[in-house]
């Protein structure tokens, strides 16, 4: 199970730490995931049906 984790978890482009989900909206269904040191953010939104991602 351990392995299957590791293949399905989202990774930092910049610097491969594994991203969070703390500003999620879950109610609308909009789904914020970040990186710890705030290097990328990328974002699900319902509406459009896709992804945005953000380097900062």
């Amino acid at each position: 199970m351990d392995l299957i984790s590791k293949l399905t978890q989202e990774k930092c482009p910049i610097c491969k730490d594994t991203l969070i989900t703390n500003k999620s909206n879950t109610l609308f269904s909009h789904i914020i995931k970040s990186c710890p040191k705030d290097h990328y953010e990328k974002e699900f939104i319902p509406s459009l049906e896709g992804y945005v991602e953000h380097y900062k």
